[in-house]
């Protein structure tokens, strides 16, 4: 069984768009959410530096046009389960067909102008701890006032909070991290501090044309399937100020009998997190138009494209 997976803020480098816009359609593609959203996504997804595509209200419709993008690549395929990190979501989201692509890219602009709006109130960050016991850990943020905002699994938390609660995290490391390394995000994601963009969103839901998921669909809120578009929309809207459980959505791959895993441009983060934590499920990560060969082998492997699908019927 494939799943297909989405990555969160942060996965995002300078120039990753750039091979991708020699597939046939991907600059027309490009060009027409550009015009949508009102945003260059050509542009930031070929030549913005790394500080401008840190910025949330530009990284996360980059991300969900990237996933999109590379998704369509693999061409018609049936996996049996879809999940996003963060706002991965919203990839997974439109690719179960819950919202359609211009909804979903219409949707993540709102979300990444009302956190980075959120963001700007508190100077705040992002910092993934590697190693620890979470039983030590949680305790240890607690004290420290900061929030176990993504909990990843495979012995990595991704903690939020104030950048001098941060300061101070570095300086008071858990017992067993070995390291804490801030990332490419610009505010505490998953947390309270995100509070203010939750009202936007709810308004902004309220308009969407919105259908029951065709495949099934993970929520990263508690790694819980769910079966209609109404809750998927309501857990998108409330998922910006409550944490990640990857984690716990990585146990549910497991329990729907996954043995495959291919992660959407730009791919990296989900993979690695899967081949520590789901030994023996094959994994492929979609860095470049270069990777497509090796998960269209995978996807044929695992019967799981729409022609191998039909010939099962």
């Amino acid at each position: 069984m494939l799943v297909l997976v989405a990555p969160g803020q942060g996965a995002q480098t300078p120039g990753f768009l750039t091979p991708w816009l020699d597939l046939p359609g991907a600059a027309d593609r490009l060009a027409a959410w550009s015009d949508a959203i009102g945003l260059d996504l050509v542009h930031y997804g070929t030549q913005a530096d790394a500080d401008a595509i840190r910025d949330t209200s530009v990284a996360q419709p980059l991300l969900v046009a990237a996933g999109l993008l590379s998704a369509a690549a693999l061409g018609d395929i049936n996996p049996g389960a879809v999940a996003g990190h963060s706002v991965g979501e919203i990839t997974a989201t439109a690719y179960a067909g819950v919202l359609s692509e211009e909804a979903a890219l219409g949707f993540v602009r709102t979300r990444g102008l009302g956190m980075a709006r959120a963001a700007a109130i508190t100077e705040t960050g992002m910092s993934a701890l590697l190693g620890g016991d979470p039983e030590v850990v949680f305790p240890h943020l607690e004290k420290l006032g900061i929030t176990p905002a993504n909990v990843n699994g495979a012995g990595q938390v991704v903690a939020a909070g104030t950048l001098e609660q941060l300061a101070a995290l570095e300086a008071d490391k858990p017992e067993g991290v070995r390291r804490v390394v801030p990332l490419k995000v610009a505010g505490a994601f998953h947390t309270h501090h995100m509070a203010p963009a939750v009202d936007e969103l709810r308004e902004a839901s309220a308009s969407l044309d919105i259908a029951d998921p065709k495949i099934t669909y993970v929520s990263n809120a508690d790694g819980r399937t769910v079966a209609t578009g109404a809750e998927i929309v309501a857990r998108l809207v409330n998922q910006v100020s409550n944490p990640v459980r990857w984690d716990l959505c990585m146990e549910t791959f497991q329990e729907l009998g996954a043995t495959a895993l291919i992660e959407v441009c730009p791919g990296g983060t989900l993979t690695g997190l899967a081949k520590r934590a789901l030994p023996g499920v094959k994994t492929v990560a979609l860095k470049s138009p270069d990777d497509l060969e090796a998960a269209r082998a995978l996807i044929a492997e695992t019967g799981t494209s729409a022609a191998a699908a039909a010939g099962a019927e």
